[in-house]
């Protein structure tokens, strides 16, 4: 009865859900179906597009970029905003920085890459999660997009400089006359500013609205603060909230602090929680491993807090004993990972603001055993490891190292601008054609912030090891 028999599968990003099946046949000597199938041929690009575009959660306002943009694209705008992060050399470059311990030191030691991939992973599996659970509130064109939480999750970290937290108080305590230093700032500063580079300047990847939503965990300028030690965006950073969400956050009426950082749109939700639920637990794991933890020091430990933790603390405490004690903690900690995914629910919100976008709709709710249980691990990690003497002495090193390149540089570019010159010429030639100082105070502390632990060492050695010289470290 029939030639040919063709079935054509297009898919949206929920790669699990089946979204069109077309079923042409050809008849034997039936023209005008072939000429059909030619045409579904060519143009099946174009509805595939036209079908991952079509998620209802997300209208024109959440996918609007910071400057008119007019490219066409077989990606949706999220999936272009993942891809650019992914390839560039500033996630790469977090593999040379610090997540607990310096990188490199031994192979399975987590650097700040690897735990942006664990997050992104996380913050996938959490959106499969809410989507399978909550089919009463979502559907097949209707959805939080996994990639844009995966694009949050992959450049939470980018601001990060060298040396690990240690390095951020660092460049915070140097930049305070000149309006701070915070790594989620930094975060928009290189997502908003600085992402790519010219022969003569530098800008950002002009993220979409939602996705720069996404990342701005805080909203409240340094100069409405009293002498912030951390969470807060640049002074300068006020109209990326404004581009963000216009005059809707202001009428709002939050206090700055603690009040206008709750504000967070469902994907910077789920992007906090994912890591947190990476740091807590995969950091445990790490100095489990590299001897940090022992079962001593956690007896300590337990011995010195009893009465400082809950109940259900101490059951995880004893738990995590008992792993080690077997030797099964990695497998143990591994499906703790699973466990905080399940962990979370969504439930609608009374915000204002879900006028504006369903983004602010709906909050992210997680079970309040785990959330005492990442408390407890991340108490446990900090009272241990990030208070011990070993890291404090690499990150002493560290403050010293930041302290006088910065110092120099600024004595060199900022203060003063004199003749001499101690950056590559790119970052030089940028810097001195600055009139503002605190500009270029700015652009000297993103050269720092930018850098990797080995690269900040090696710049250290150059400006002040006289044994050391190496001709190449600038080419």
């Amino acid at each position: 009865m029939f030639l040919y028999s063709f079935v054509f599968y297009v898919f949206t990003s929920q790669s699990s859900q089946l979204k069109v099946r077309i079923i042409l046949t050809i008849y034997k000597r039936n023209l005008l179906s072939f000429y059909l199938i030619i045409v579904l041929n060519l143009y099946t690009t174009n509805i595939k597009i036209e079908l991952f575009m079509k998620n209802k959660f997300y209208s024109e306002f959440d996918t609007e970029r910071l400057r008119e943009s007019n490219r066409k694209d077989y990606r949706t705008p999220f999936q272009i905003d993942r891809d650019r992060i992914i390839h560039s050399s500033e996630f790469r470059r977090l593999q040379g920085k610090t997540q607990v311990f310096l990188p490199g030191e031994y192979d399975y030691y987590r650097t700040r890459l690897t735990h942006s991939i664990e997050v992104a992973q996380i913050g996938r599996s959490i959106c499969n999660h809410l989507y399978e659970s909550n089919k009463d509130l979502f559907s097949e064109d209707y959805f939080i997009d996994s990639d844009l939480v995966e694009s949050a999750c992959l450049a939470h970290d980018l601001g990060h400089p060298p040396f690990g937290h240690a390095g951020e108080r660092t460049l915070h305590n140097l930049m305070k006359k000149y309006g701070g230093f915070e790594g989620n700032a930094q975060t928009l500063r290189l997502i908003t500013e600085i992402f790519y580079r010219s022969e003569e300047n530098r800008r950002g990847l002009n993220p979409t609205r939602a996705f720069l939503d996404s990342i701005l965990k805080y909203k409240s300028l340094y100069v409405n603060l009293d002498n912030p030690k951390n969470h807060f965006i640049y002074n300068e950073q006020e109209k990326y909230l404004d581009f963000t969400f216009g005059e809707n956050l202001k009428n709002l009426n939050l206090k700055s602090g603690k009040d206008l950082n709750s504000i967070k749109s469902i994907e910077c939700q789920i992007m906090d929680w994912a890591d947190d639920t990476a740091y807590a637990i995969n950091d445990l794991v790490d100095s489990i491993s590299g001897g940090f933890i022992t079962i001593y020091k956690l007896l300590k430990w337990k011995e010195n807090n009893v009465d400082k933790i809950s109940e259900l603390q101490l059951e995880f405490l004893n738990n995590m004993l008992e792993w080690m004690k077997k030797g099964n903690f990695k497998a143990k900690f591994g499906s703790q990972i699973g466990d905080c995914i399940l962990a979370c629910k969504i439930v609608e919100s009374d915000s204002s603001l879900s006028k504006l976008t369903n983004r602010y709709k709906y909050n992210l709710e997680i079970n309040n055993t785990f959330v005492e249980k990442v408390a407890l691990y991340k108490k446990v990690s900090s009272d241990i490891v990030f208070k011990s003497s070993q890291l404090h002495q690499i990150e002493f090193k560290g403050d010293k190292m930041l302290s006088n390149i910065f110092k120099v540089l600024e004595d060199n570019y900022v203060t003063n601008l004199k003749s001499i010159k101690l950056l590559p010429d790119f970052s030089d030639r940028l810097i001195r054609i600055e009139k503002d100082p605190n500009i270029r105070a700015r652009l000297v502390c993103d050269q720092l912030a930018g850098m990797t632990d080995s690269y900040a060492i090696r710049n250290y050695k150059r400006l002040f090891d006289a044994d050391y010289s190496s001709l190449t470290d600038f080419t």
